[in-house]
């Protein structure tokens, strides 16, 4: 009997061991398998995580709100060209080889970048370009291949932008419009802060910098021409140097508008331009959406329906200006 019992125990253990064996086999490989199936996001951005962390916040909370959660049932895979944009492409392709599921491209730049690397992972984007006229998309109802996003308005605002500064400097005669030449949109804006100059009757004076070395040069022209005003056109690459561009137009005393709040943040004059913030998030919806299976094909590209004036009082008492009230009653935040 006592025999019996040690050869029951025996197999008993064995199997036990076995037993232990399988599944310390088989939990790696189960967390192997989950995390292979979690899905992995690129984002390609044109600046730096540090100048655009408001916005990446807006894009990783609406994720959040749609039930996908970084780290936790979503990956994602940063890249950043810190400016640099002859790194997109490789960064792109970079995201391609790496087989991720979606692909978010902030900027034009970007965009394109990622349209070049891929026809067929779904692409998600924001441009203040008409994503239309550059190829992007066929249309904005119905994008067609593998894009779709936000379009948020830049220098199509450039009309009510000028408008305002107009109103805050009276008197100015000359206005100049500092634009990175490197920016695919340049020409365009210049022409419409041209048109919307014309209208009120001011002169226009273009000024070029795609670096914070040439910054200095912007504003010893300005004074040597006499420029009253200045518009900063849109560019990621512009807001990236916010402090410093706010920090020259405070020194030379330039009543300088500009098209994102971030500038006024920083201690700039006044800005007027779409919510970029909200830009984000609807393409943090749109990629969740993307991940539950929808096609780029039936998303239609977003336009915007928000757009924001902040102004900053103590710069402008700084700058020996009066801010109008019937400009203060339209302000979406003053900074005093």
């Amino acid at each position: 009997m006592h025999r019996a019992g040690a050869l029951r125990g025996d197999v008993q253990r064995r199997e036990f061991i076995g037993f232990v064996g399988c599944a310390a086999v088989a939990w790696p490989v189960a967390a192997r398998a989950q995390q292979a199936a979690m899905p992995v996001v690129g984002y390609l951005g044109a600046s730096s995580r540090e100048t655009t962390e408001r916005l990446v916040a807006a894009f990783l909370l609406s994720l959040k709100e749609a039930g996908f959660i970084e780290g936790q049932n979503v990956a994602i895979e940063y890249r950043w060209a810190a400016d640099q944009y002859d790194r997109l492409p490789a960064m792109a392709a970079d995201l391609v080889r790496r087989q991720v599921t979606a692909i978010v491209a902030v900027s034009q730049l970007a965009a394109v970048a990622a349209k070049s690397a891929t026809a067929t992972i779904p692409i998600a984007f924001t441009t203040a370009v008409d994503p239309v006229a550059t190829g992007l998309v066929a249309s904005l109802n119905r994008p067609g291949g593998n894009m779709t996003g936000v379009m948020f308005l830049g220098g199509q605002l450039a009309a009510k932008g000028l408008g305002l500064l107009r109103e805050l400097v009276p008197n100015a005669k000359t206005t100049a419009v500092l634009v990175n030449p490197d920016n695919p949109n340049a020409e365009v804006q210049v022409e419409q802060v041209q048109e919307a100059a014309r209208a009120l009757g001011l002169q226009v004076l273009v000024l070029k910098a795609r670096s914070e070395v040439e910054f200095d040069a912007v504003f010893v022209s300005l004074a040597q021409q006499h420029a009253d005003a200045l518009m900063v056109a849109a560019d990621p690459r512009l807001i990236s140097h916010r402090n410093r561009l706010v920090a020259l137009a405070a020194r030379h005393s330039v009543p300088t508008a500009y098209f994102s709040r971030e500038f006024v943040t920083a201690g700039g004059l006044l800005s007027y331009g779409s919510d970029i913030a909200d830009a984000y998030r609807h393409v943090g919806v749109y990629v969740a959406r993307i991940l539950k299976g929808a096609r780029p094909v039936d998303l239609p590209v977003i336009q915007p329906t928000k757009f924001e004036l902040v102004i900053n009082l103590k710069t402008a008492k700084a700058l020996g200006l009066t801010v109008p009230s019937s400009v203060l009653a339209i302000a979406d935040e003053v900074i005093e």
